[in-house]
């Protein structure tokens, strides 16, 4: 009997029979084009808002399913209407993406955040691998040259900072551009980014990581310091950690680096030894360094994406590793996730619990939560359970 036999049915009838349906039933909008995102536990619309991630994380996901083994013949239209709408009502004169827009298509907030770009070169660079069409591919390279050439200054003249603000490195600007870089190889067959992909992933490995307290930062200062004075200095995110691990993980398979394979599984051992609530279960959101009190009220909770990109982080490490903890950690978020987060009524998963892990919101969509973080979670657990069940 394999591994994780079980497991991949329950993954894949989770994925094809609850995850895809909901959205593909609920989230096109057809009167003005793109999508809905903001759906009540059964799937009725509570906002007509546009963010615009949410939406290239659509037009990403569905054309990722349409050249998967799952696909249908309704994925691709759905992922071409939503980069038809985006591209003719989203763009700002200066070619960067707004950050949301009315049901119209109207922008209404400004393009300040630098991940609206990242997420149109993910969206854009799928369409291209699944059609080949060349439009796909230009639009795919502009955001992403958008995406890399505002990371200096990521809200330009939308910042709000005065020169007495501290100037600091994200580590979510980094840990994307790894990924992208990736996107960009695979979907598009692009080497131009590679560049980029060692840069940031070396950035993440040896400068947001500190190992004397095996933490990896959220944010560090311009030089490479650790600020321990400030709330914004000792901000620790786990979901973000982790998400960033299997990023890495990624590129030094693809690179045959075992060395870096060593260190982002060190990296990822010591996320989940501090961002582990041991007294409750799950990850928590956010958590201060050094156990100060932290300025985000909601630090304590427990949302649903941290737990999706644990599963995979564990799954990538157990693989590359053959370390058992690993394995371990992905049963461990595997039995609090599907019984805490999963709706046993409807499809779709809850997004918000309190620590104790009882659901805060009964949204399945949002402003923050869209047709993503679950659904790749589920897709790409069951691809890595595939391949440890084919070695064993």
């Amino acid at each position: 009997m394999t591994l994780f036999r079980k497991d991949i049915c329950r993954y894949e009838d989770e994925l094809v029979n609850r995850v895809i349906p909901f959205w593909e039933n609920h989230c096109v909008d057809h009167k003005y084009g793109g999508y809905f995102t903001s759906f009540e536990h059964d799937g009725s619309v509570y906002d007509t808002e546009k963010y615009m991630w949410m939406q290239w994380r659509i037009v990403y996901m569905f054309a990722l399913f349409a050249m998967s083994p799952y696909r249908k013949e309704t994925f691709l239209p759905i992922a071409e209407q939503g980069f038809d709408f985006l591209t003719k009502h989203g763009k700002s004169p200066d070619g960067t993406y707004y950050f949301s827009l009315n049901r119209k298509g109207e922008p209404s907030i400004a393009p300040y955040n630098i991940f609206s770009d990242c997420f149109a070169a993910m969206g854009a660079a799928a369409l291209f691998k699944v059609t080949g069409e060349k439009r796909y591919c230009e639009e795919a390279d502009s955001a992403m040259k958008s995406y890399i050439r505002r990371m200096d200054n990521p809200k330009g003249r939308w910042e709000k900072s005065l020169p007495g603000k501290q100037k600091r490195l994200s580590l979510g600007h980094f840990m994307m551009l790894a990924n992208l870089a990736a996107v960009m190889k695979e979907l598009l067959g692009s080497e131009e980014y590679e560049k980029d992909a060692d840069n940031a992933v070396n950035t993440v490995l040896e400068r947001f990581w500190n190992p004397e307290r095996k933490i990896l930062f959220e944010n560090i200062n311009t030089d490479g310091s650790f600020d321990l004075d400030s709330c914004e200095g000792r901000f620790v995110n786990p979901g973000h950690g982790l998400e960033s691990m299997w990023f890495v993980l990624q590129y030094a398979e693809r690179k045959n680096r075992p060395d870096m394979i060593r260190k982002a599984a060190e990296i990822t051992r010591g996320i989940f030894g501090f961002g582990t609530d041991r007294e409750q279960g799950g990850l928590f959101y956010f958590m201060d360094a050094l156990g100060k009190p932290h300025l985000e009220l909601q630090w304590d909770m427990k949302l649903w994406w941290p737990h999706c990109e644990a599963l995979i982080a564990a799954l990538y490490a157990y693989r590359l590793t053959c370390d058992k903890y690993f394995l371990d950690r992905f049963r461990e978020i595997d039995v609090y996730a599907w019984s805490h987060f999963r709706d046993e009524k409807h499809p779709e998963w809850f997004a918000y619990l309190n620590r104790a892990g009882i659901p805060t919101h009964t949204l399945k969509g949002g402003k923050w939560k869209t047709f993503f973080h679950l659904p790749r979670a589920l897709y790409f657990c069951i691809g890595e359970m595939r391949k440890i069940d084919a070695h064993e």
